[in-house]
């Protein structure tokens, strides 16, 4: 990954893994091969029985490169892992996306799908909501960094009440806003217990979003993980998210939030934890690996468990932080 392999040379790579029956992970990350190379890797797809993660996120992929993928992903029943985020995409009609949830309708295989970066709007989200009801397979899907507001997080909402098999959800860096949190919220609260991981970072949501996320996490004892730094925190935000902590709903380990209490008023600050906070480059501090920096990864490999499952070691010790200020955080936040 990250090297200087253009169209050329993904060709090359592409032919040499046509009948190739070792290799089962494939990272051409930041890699500029641009549509041709993504073609190239389509039609290899089309003979590889073997290859099960193929990363072409930040190659410069085109619009036909993205059909072509998907539509060879209809047929192919190996590749379990894609990656086409940050693609160069010139149009508006969302032409990819909308073969993107036609494949999810038909394979039965693939487990994550990463589409961040794709400008992606309450369209398409619309569009891969009413094929993924259908979808027995995927269990992560990232659209970090695209353009969902209120009503594709409705449209998630609905995914969500129908309970699929679906474990991660990434909306970093979108804009959902409040109406959205809240509509996230009460499919949460009410109708879905399969749901492990939600990142809802950078959404202009304010305590009436957060304050109905930090509800629903009292009724939901199957997420775990929750991700929502970023947002406009005010005191009654801070106070519920500090006070999940504390009984131990949330872990520390499995948020990217710290509570610290100044003057007997809390604020929360913000911890270098996410779903995949390091993927070019190693952490200043901490593992390289570390599970609370690149949750996604470690996710799903673990078994199924609800919050009473979950190690009591990972709780936090409050005594230690309430009327000082936290010793692990990176930055504070304060309104």
């Amino acid at each position: 990954m990250c090297n200087e392999i253009g169209s050329n040379g993904a060709a090359w790579i592409a032919k040499a893994l046509q009948l190739n029956k070792s290799l089962k992970n494939l990272k051409m990350t930041g890699n500029k091969i641009g549509n041709k190379g993504g073609m190239h890797f389509a039609t290899m797809l089309q003979l590889n029985h073997t290859l099960e993660v193929l990363d072409l996120g930040d190659c410069d992929l085109g619009i036909q490169s993205l059909i072509a993928l998907a539509t060879v992903l209809n047929n192919n029943k190996t590749v379990k892992v894609i990656n086409v985020s940050r693609p160069l995409l010139y149009t508006l009609q969302e032409e990819s996306t909308v073969h993107m949830a036609h494949m999810l309708q038909i394979n039965q295989s693939l487990q994550e799908l990463h589409l961040g970066k794709q400008a992606i709007t309450n369209f398409g989200v619309q569009q891969l909501c009413e094929k993924l009801i259908k979808n027995q397979t995927l269990r992560f899907l990232d659209l970090r960094c695209n353009q969902i507001s209120r009503d594709g997080a409705k449209s998630l909402a609905t995914l969500l009440k129908h309970n699929t098999p679906l474990k991660i959800l990434d909306l970093t860096a979108n804009r959902i806003e409040d109406d959205g949190m809240v509509y996230i919220s009460e499919a949460l609260r009410y109708m879905n217990d399969q749901l492990i991981a939600l990142s809802v970072a950078r959404n202009s949501i304010t305590s009436i979003g957060l304050v109905a996320l930090a509800n629903a996490l009292k009724s939901n004892t199957t997420l775990t993980n929750v991700y929502i730094w970023g947002n406009d925190f005010n005191e009654s935000a801070c106070s519920d998210f500090a006070n999940l902590l504390k009984v131990g709903r949330l872990k520390p380990q499995r948020t990217d939030i710290s509570p610290y209490w100044i003057n007997g008023r809390v604020y929360l600050a913000e911890l270098a934890h996410g779903l995949q906070m390091h993927y070019y480059w190693t952490p200043v501090y901490g593992e390289q690996d570390e599970e609370a920096c690149n949750a996604g990864a470690f996710l799903l490999k673990e078994p199924h468990t609800s919050i009473s499952q979950i190690d009591i070691e990972e709780s936090i010790d409050t005594s230690s932080t309430e009327g000082g200020l936290s010793s692990n955080r990176d930055s504070a936040g304060s309104l």
